[in-house]
This record gives structure tokens, sequence and C-alpha cells, in this order.
């Protein structure tokens, strides 16, 4: 039963209703970059005492988990209750356009009568929309709404970013100073994963994150105590949680479980016990993911979930069975190019990456900035790195990998090619592909053509239309290009005459996962370098240069370097890297190929970076 302040409501339009003041506040304290390294979750490193004794006094989800591991995909999912990949706000970053019936969660509680404030992270991948907050700003606060008006507030906090491993002494002090010298991580004692070599670089950053996170934790207490200053405690629902995980190399923007899990504590004053999943102080291992986390505002303010919104609310009145799969991926990230998609069940995570012929460990400017980064990439350049550490930088990468979660935490044991595990494989492929299909998922289109055909309309409504998203087929033509088999030669070369672009696209990058097997099909590849299609062009010149056509690739790559689209440039860009000194040649055209502006401005300074350090890497 609703409780008894709700039949006092008055319908006033489609979202907006009159309550009485009973309605909870709602107040998300939100952190960046940290993956479950809190006491409360087991970690003995962990120096946490506000967020642990918020989990004593609340509920603490064991199975929380980010859209994907990077802010702003991830926080496109969270205001909008919508998967960035239906949207076209998959890629980071990236600006897309949304419909006018797509809105933040925020705008129909503000419609209710909430009281909305943002302090005051956004970067959502598009432009958001003036009704989406009260105030939205480094001032933001529940303390400027009206007497009596129930509030919905978030605070972010950024000490515990990425940036803040990797930035100056001076400003990791400042950061910590309100740490004693006990609570500094000793880098004696830090535990290297077993993903990264154990090296100083890699202790000292792992100590910087801990000693980050405590700071945060400070932080955490002062937004709890306000709370109790103004006497709202027994009024409001409190939610702790991170944007991802850590933001260390080969966690942060991947999309395996350490990137993707997240710690998620939620505080039920007495009043409202009765929203609860459980008893204070214990756990939930509920599914949850963040395309669930604006459904379930909504449903704890008692106000109507629409339709469109693909989260499930998972607190009050309108919550759903519990999921038995969270689904997410991995798209661009800045210069780096890929498509990963995964699904995760309380056992097992399965992971699909769709570009085998691409390492993980592609060149990203911003994880470079990282000592730890640079002196892994120099282990594996003079060949020094085994065992795990060894895989980030592989090619071809696997197609799919398959994590017991529960025994390998860290997902270093693949067992995609065990036999045992075979029905689980099958399985988890095909929840998968329903998940995709389902969603209307844009990620098996190049990126630039996610944007050019939906150019007279959005993202949203290409992404279901069978023409302009043909998802089934996409996938066949990517599962037949990643196979590697020289036998899929005549599918592949098949696939170049489709009249559609993004077919010919995976036919292409199909002989490109061949290597020097696709020899047969050199002909068909020369053809393609005067496909109409420049992503077709590019990965053609890439097939031909792995056949020793370098001569064949370069014009192709020099000409895609002048076209006005900064996707074709960086893909060009990421290419020419590739190769290596045979396209020292096409430095000058490099230097050339910065782009003052553009409608997609973040690709544009992507372009940018690639313009400093393609022609050092060519050895210029």
């Amino acid at each position: 039963m609703r409780s008894v302040f709700l039949t006092l409501l008055v319908f006033l339009g489609q979202n907006t209703f009159l309550f009485a003041d009973d309605r909870p506040n709602i107040l998300w304290i939100t952190c960046e970059d940290t993956s479950p390294h809190f006491g409360c979750y087991g970690d003995d490193f962990a120096i946490t005492p506000n967020v642990d004794q918020l989990a004593e006094q609340g509920i603490r989800y064991t199975n929380a988990f980010a859209y994907t591991g990077v802010c702003a995909p991830s926080r496109s999912c969270l205001i909008t209750g919508m998967y960035p990949l239906r949207l076209g706000s998959q890629n980071m970053r990236s600006t897309a356009t949304l419909p006018k019936q797509i809105r933040c969660f925020t705008e129909y509680l503000r419609e209710a009568g909430y009281y909305c404030t943002n302090n005051s992270k956004e970067d959502y991948n598009f432009k958001r929309p003036i009704t989406a907050w009260d105030e939205s700003s480094k001032k933001a606060h529940w303390r400027n709404r009206k007497a009596g008006q129930p509030f919905f507030s978030v605070f972010n906090f950024t000490v515990c970013h990425q940036s803040q491993i990797f930035c100056s002494e001076k400003k990791y002090q400042s950061n910590t100073k309100r740490l004693t010298d006990e609570q500094r991580h000793d880098l004696a004692e830090v535990f290297v994963p077993p993903i990264h070599p154990d090296i100083p670089e890699f202790r000292k950053e792992w100590a910087r994150h801990y000693d980050n996170v405590t700071a945060m934790d400070y932080q955490v207490g002062d937004v709890l105590q306000e709370l109790k200053e103004d006497g709202l405690e027994e009024n409001t629902i409190v939610f702790f949680y991170s944007d991802h995980g850590t933001g260390m190399p080969s966690v942060k923007m991947f999309a395996w479980g350490p990137g993707l899990e997240v710690p998620l504590v939620i505080r039920f004053p007495k009043k409202y016990e009765h929203l609860a999943p459980t008893q204070r102080g214990e756990t939930t291992d509920r599914l949850v993911s963040f395309v669930d986390f604006g459904p379930t505002a909504l449903s704890l303010a008692g106000v109507k979930i629409p339709k469109h919104m693909q989260g499930r609310a998972f607190l009050g009145e309108q919550q759903t069975q519990p999921r038995d799969f969270v689904f997410g991926g991995k798209e661009r990230q800045a210069e780096c190019i890929d498509t990963i998609r995964y699904v995760r069940n309380h056992k097992f995570q399965y992971n699909r990456n769709f570009h085998p012929e691409l390492p993980f460990g592609q060149y990203m400017s911003y994880v470079w900035k990282h000592d730890s980064m640079k002196a892994w990439y120099a282990l594996h350049q003079d060949g020094q790195l085994n065992g795990p550490p060894a895989k980030f930088f592989a090619v071809p990468k696997p197609i799919e990998e398959l994590y017991d979660v529960q025994n390998d935490p860290w997902q270093v044991n693949n067992l995609a090619n065990e036999p045992a595990y075979e029905s689980v494989l099958n399985q988890l492929r095909a929840e998968l592909k329903s998940q995709m299909l389902a969603a209307g998922d844009l990620g098996l289109l190049p990126e630039r053509e996610m944007h050019s055909r939906s150019e007279s309309s959005t993202p949203y409504e290409i992404a279901t239309d069978s023409d302009l998203n043909a998802i089934e087929k996409l996938w066949n033509a990517a599962a037949d290009a990643n196979q590697g088999d020289p036998q899929n030669i005549p599918k592949l070369t098949q696939m170049l005459s489709s009249p559609d672009s993004a077919i010919r696209w995976w036919g292409a990058l199909g002989l490109v996962t061949l290597r020097e097997q696709a020899k047969p099909a050199e002909r068909e590849l020369i053809s393609a370098l005067g496909d109409s299609s420049p992503d077709v062009r590019i990965a053609a010149a890439e097939a031909l240069a792995q056949l020793g056509k370098v001569d064949l690739a370069l014009p192709v790559l020099k000409k895609s370097l002048s076209i006005d689209d900064p996707f074709v440039r960086l893909s060009a860009m990421n290419l020419i890297q590739r190769i290596g000194s045979p396209a020292k040649s096409l430095i000058p055209a490099i230097k050339k190929a910065g782009m003052k502006s553009s409608q997609h401005k973040d690709v544009a300074s992507y372009v940018g970076r690639m313009v400093d350090y393609v022609p050092e890497q060519l050895g210029e």
C-alpha cells in the first residue's frame, strides 16, 4: 500500500504532482574513479570511516555497475535512464543530439515539485536542457530551496579522479592535507593487481589513489554533517556511489569488472525504512546498473517512470523484479577507437570484442600522463612483459572473454575456450546479442556513419530503423569479420559489394584481421580504395598495408587527412601510427591535419593531439 500522504496528491499535468510534505528528500553523494576500495567492502588497506559508518547505518550493494568504465557515457546513462548506445552518446567524448521526448529524469522531478541541484559536474555527452536543474554550479545546494520543498541534490567529489593520481606533488599534498600521517598509505604495503606489472610507478600511483579516497571520505563526512545540522537526516534518503571504477591504466576506460563495479551504499531514515530491501547494516546482492538509477529516483519520489526509459527501478513502488544480467559496453575513448560489449550475472562476465585486430592498449594521450603507463609501455616495447600484464598489448585480442568473477575478480583467466564452460559461453553470447537488439545498439556502425545517417533526425530515432541500423545483419557481418578464418574470404569480399556501407566496412575489417592471409582478396581490396565511404577506404588501406602494399595505402591516407571530417582524420591518424615508419612520408600532411573547429569539437581536439604525437612515433 502507498503511504497515506500519497492519497493527497493532486494531478496537475503529465508528470506534475502536488504532494503533502511527506515525500522523501533524495541526496546523491558521488565520487569519481573509485572501485569498491572501502573498509565496508572488506578492503583492509582502505581508510574510509565516513563511508563505512554510512554502510553501518544503511544498505550496502555488492553488485552495482556503471554502464562503462569512464565518466561521460556513464553520466549520460545516469541522467536519462537510457543506454548511451541507444542515444548515440556512447563515445568518450562526443556530443549527441537527443530527440525532444528524451529528457533528464530530474526534469520529471522538478515538474513534481522537487528542487533539483547539481554540485556540479554534468559531462553528459549531450547539451543538457536548462530545465534539468534548478541549480547546477559549485554553489548549488538544497539550502536554496523554498521552505518545506522536497529536494533532489547531487554533490560530486573529484579529489579521487584519475587526474589527481598523476598530478604534481604540490597538488597531491594539497588534496590530502587533512590526512594524518597514520592515514597515508605505505608503498611497500600496496597490493599491485595481477593485471599490472609490480614496478615502483604502479606502487606509487595505487598508494596515491588510496590516499585520495581517504581525502574524499572526509568530504563525504562534511556533506552528511551539513544534512544533520539542517535537521534533514530523518527526511532524506542518501545514496553514495562512484561514477565508475578506479582511474588507473587498464581499469578506467575499459569494460572489465574492476572498471565497472562501483560502491553503492543507501541509507534510509527510520521514516522510510519500509522502502529498504533489507535491514540497516546488511547487504544485498541484487544486480543494479546505472541505467536503473534515474527510474529508481522517480519511483522513490512517487513520479511515474516514462515508458521510454530502459532502466528498471530497484526501489520504491515501481520497482521491478531483480535483473538476471547487467549490460553495457565500451566505445571510442579519446583517440582510441574500439567497440566492446559485456553482460554480467552474479557468477560470470562475458565480453565481446568487436575489434580483435586492435590491442586493448592503444595510445590515449590522457592515459599516457601516468608514469605507470609510460613505464608499462616501455616494458612492452623492450619485450619484458609476460603473464597477465602482457595481455594488454597483445594483438589480436580475443574475440570473446569469459570470467568467473567470483573466483577471478581481476579477470585474468579467460574461460571462453574451455570446453567445461561452453554452455555458459553460449548462454551469455545469446544474452548479449538479445540485449543489443532490444536496446537498439548503435555501436556496430562506424561513429562517422552513426552521425551522418542521423543528420536529419537523431541517433535515437535511427537506432531501431532496420535500414539505417540493421543490427542483426551488422552482428552477423561482424561475426564473420572477426573470426580470422581464411575460409571466410568469399563472404568478406561479397560484403565489400553490399549496398550498406557499414556492411562493406565490416568486410574490409575482416580482411584486416586476416593480415597476410587476405592475399586472395587483394584485387577486391584495391577496388575498395575507391569506395564512397571513407571508413571502407581506410580499412581497405590497412589490409593492403599488411599485405606489403603500403604504396597503395599511403595516398588514401594522405587524402583522408585533408577531408573536413574529424572522424575520418582520426581514423587515418590511428592507422598511420600502426603502420609506423613506412608512413613517414606523410608527416607533412599530418602536421597540416589539425582542425580549428568542427561540429564534433571533442573529436577534432583528439585529431590535434595526434598531430603532435604521431610524427614522433614515425621517427621524425
